[in-house]
């Protein structure tokens, strides 16, 4: 944002482009998938942030300010069109948990793009969602050993390209 505001065109529109994959999957949560309010509610949120920008403190952090307007698109936008497609506010967790939610999302999904599609799944089943081996093996009709060996060799693809070296057992 400190490029952006000092006049750097291209750091201006690679800040807003960051900022629609953060914001998108935000809205659409809490407007139950429907794109064309959550792409709208991005662009309201993007023309605030740009009317606004002179109000942002360059000493404090960039997406907690982003976050809290964001959140008064939603409400204002709550507020015009009812609650209907929404989900209450009292169950939305906390704009900054999104914020880390959705960093954490993007990492797993660029760690789980190593490797094939069937052990990413199996993965997230077992890893990331706590499916248990024999559940896991069950739905994908692969059986328990195998799914066990799918995944040890997804962790370990992961870990080498990563930096890391993997469990030995």
């Amino acid at each position: 944002m400190i490029l952006a505001l000092d006049g750097d065109k291209a750091a201006y529109r690679t800040l807003l482009e960051d900022l629609s994959r953060r914001l998108k999957p935000y809205f659409l949560r809490r407007l139950f998938g429907d794109k064309s309010q959550a792409e709208d509610l991005i662009q309201e949120t993007f023309l605030a942030i740009h009317t606004r920008r002179i109000t942002y403190d360059r000493g404090m952090a960039f997406l907690p300010w982003v976050n809290g307007i964001a959140h008064h698109k939603l409400v204002d936008h709550l507020r015009r069109h009812g609650r209907e497609t929404a989900t209450p506010l009292e169950e939305d967790v906390p704009v900054s948990d999104e914020a880390e939610a959705t960093d954490a999302r993007m990492d797993v999904d660029r760690m789980l793009s190593g490797v094939s599609e069937r052990t990413a799944g199996l993965i997230r089943k077992v890893k990331i969602e706590g499916q248990s081996i024999d559940e896991a093996a069950r739905d994908t009709g692969m059986s328990q050993s195998a799914v066990k060996v799918a995944i040890h060799r997804g962790l370990a693809t992961i870990a080498q390209r990563f930096g890391g070296k993997g469990r030995d057992r």
